[in-house]
């Protein structure tokens, strides 16, 4: 009676006490169900897909993807934004939980203790995307992101640069870009190259954050070669810094970016890019969750790991 009034919020119970069921709560992965004894199947048809950002061209086509699954289906998906934050993950999570939806897409494997365990006492079909690198609650699907890296620094040593920088979101934010960033320095390492500068930032991925950057690191380290950004918009951003300032690409100056975002497809010179197969794993990942729910499953433990696309484009050739 007493956990029963603190998780209602009702009741007169010490604070004490009130600390002590939430703590434990929160460590057990508990949810309350919202809609205990309304439906015989304990479960709403909503699929909650949990993503960090709706601001940029990545998770759009991911949803999507999702969406092109789901309308096929009875289930419906519902969105909750973390912005890259654990605790907003938990939140989103906890809220999403509670009306009991049929299965649950989530961005990343990284999660706090408090949401993978709810994640994992769910009872539900869960579906990480976006990322191979770890190991899932249940199911994954997503590329290997220290793979990508691994093979952009391959492309860009075999074309002749040497002094090479990054530029991308501040890594404890971004596991993804973390991830690229690993897998781009090691077999930079192999082949004999240390990094010779990087710049980060905070917020949302953008065409000024892209010029202020570069400007940034083209005026600290002059003899740089090759930028390397942790995606398109901020590449495209710092390809039109280049081609504003007069500085030849890619024969001065090589770029490249990361999603192989559409929009830019018309840009001249073409951005060099790798492609995330965004709206595949959208698909993929929906397709799950719609198996399960017609089968009465309440996991699948699939693995899809899809491999990205490198486009050299104009960009990422020595001119």
């Amino acid at each position: 009676m007493t956990v029963s009034r603190v998780l209602r919020n009702r009741g007169d119970v010490s604070q004490a006490t009130r600390e002590r069921v939430l703590a434990a709560s929160k460590r057990l992965g508990y949810v309350p169900n919202k809609i205990a004894g309304a439906l015989a199947s304990q479960r709403v048809n909503l699929v909650a897909v949990i993503i960090p950002s709706m601001s940029n061209m990545v998770f759009p086509e991911v949803m999507t993807g999702i969406s092109e699954v789901l309308e096929e289906s009875p289930l419906q998906p519902v969105v909750g934004i973390t912005h890259y934050r654990p605790e907003r993950e938990e939140r989103v999570l906890y809220e999403m939980l509670s009306w009991r939806p049929s299965g649950v897409i989530i961005a990343g494997l990284e999660h706090s203790d408090a949401s993978r365990a709810m994640l994992e006492n769910a009872g539900i079909p869960i579906v990480e995307i976006m990322d191979t690198d770890g190991t899932p609650v249940d199911s994954v699907v997503g590329i290997s992101h220290r793979r990508a890296g691994k093979e952009m620094a391959n492309a860009i040593a075999a074309a002749g640069y040497k002094r090479i920088a990054f530029l991308g979101t501040k890594m404890p934010l971004d596991h993804r870009a973390r991830k690229r960033f690993e897998g781009f320095t090691g077999a930079l390492a192999k082949a004999g190259i240390e990094m010779a500068d990087h710049e980060f930032y905070s917020g949302g991925s953008a065409l000024l954050k892209g010029r202020e950057m570069t400007e940034t690191v083209l005026k600290r380290t002059p003899d740089i070669d090759f930028l390397y950004y942790s995606n398109d918009m901020i590449a495209a951003g710092g390809l039109l810094y280049c081609l504003d300032n007069g500085i030849a690409v890619p024969g001065q100056v090589g770029l490249a970016g990361f999603n192989g975002i559409e929009l830019l497809d018309g840009m001249n010179p073409k951005l060099a890019t790798m492609d995330a197969c965004r709206r595949e794993i959208g698909r993929k990942a929906a397709e799950i969750i719609a198996r399960c729910t017609e089968a009465g499953l309440d996991h699948a433990d699939e693995r899809i790991e899809l491999t990205p696309r490198l486009s050299i484009g104009d960009t990422l050739q020595r001119g």
